[in-house]
């Protein structure tokens, strides 16, 4: 039976060192989402174009990430009416290398995300934070964040595993996030999402990318997706959720094993935020 992991011994592997090479100049970033199925599909047609990242002896990485809101869930709302500038506050945590940061990801009124991130050393996934001033310097907060911290508290957390490709040219890296879980800390509630997936190519646009044909011929199609905003509307009730209606309707026919990728015929705006 084909897995995810096992296909991945057809590729040849490419360090953490050699992946700071990989400069992109003129990057495009493209998300997409699919299946289990598709993704192992794509894997076999990849093989002979793209090195794996692999560190200390393993492919796959485990990543948490927790999102910050206010009590009103103004930055998720925020989203949902597409308003902008808007702000996105989140910690990430490679959990192989026990290496944490708090990042902010600002999209401005030109649709331009900038990301500015400050190490967190003592952080440890799984921790209900009351407050994020708790866990960074005022100095890093006022600088970068739009709002008061002291109203922003840990809202939701998910877990997810990765694989990194990079094209032989080493024009292109492509991540692919699989087995994502959320847990919402102010409902309690917890969903698992084992059959999605969700990819994102990041090129230098002036270069040709082997990976593209490979997409168009499974029919997978660039849509965009924040695990964001999907965990928050598959974790809480209460929320109002028209924007995202049709995302969570083709998750859960690709969970239910009917559809492979998100709808062609949904006409929302992109969600990579």
């Amino acid at each position: 039976m084909r897995t995810i992991e096992n296909l991945l011994t057809g590729f040849r592997p490419i360090s953490l060192k050699e992946m700071a090479g990989v400069k992109l100049m003129n990057r495009v970033d493209t998300k997409y989402v699919t299946t289990r199925q598709s993704v192992c599909a794509l894997l076999e047609m990849a093989s002979e174009h793209y090195f794996v990242q692999e560190i200390d002896g393993k492919r796959v990485g485990a990543y948490y990430t927790m999102y910050f809101d206010t009590e009103e869930m103004s930055m998720f709302y925020r989203h949902q009416y597409d308003k902008r500038p808007r702000q996105k506050l989140r910690v990430r945590s490679y959990l192989d290398s026990k290496l944490a940061f708090l990042e902010v990801k600002t999209k401005d009124n030109h649709g331009i995300t900038k990301k500015k991130r400050v190490v967190l050393p003592e952080f440890v996934p799984g921790t209900f934070v009351k407050t994020v001033s708790q866990m960074a310097n005022n100095d890093f907060l006022s600088r970068h964040l739009h709002c008061n911290p002291q109203q922003l508290h840990s809202l939701i957390e998910n877990r997810f595993e990765r694989i990194t490709l990079v094209n032989n040219a080493k024009t292109e890296r492509i991540t692919i996030d699989f087995n994502i879980r959320f847990h919402n800390f102010a409902t309690g509630k917890e969903e698992h999402l084992p059959e999605l997936v969700v990819i994102e190519l990041k090129r230098d646009s002036r270069m040709p990318s082997p990976i593209l044909p490979m997409l168009r011929t499974l029919r997978i199609k660039p849509k965009g997706f924040s695990k964001y905003c999907m965990g928050c509307s598959l974790t809480d009730e209460s929320l109002q959720i028209n924007r995202f209606k049709p995302r969570l309707r083709d998750i859960e026919k690709m969970q239910m094993g009917t559809a492979s990728s998100f709808s062609s015929t949904e006409t929302t705006k992109p969600l990579n935020i």
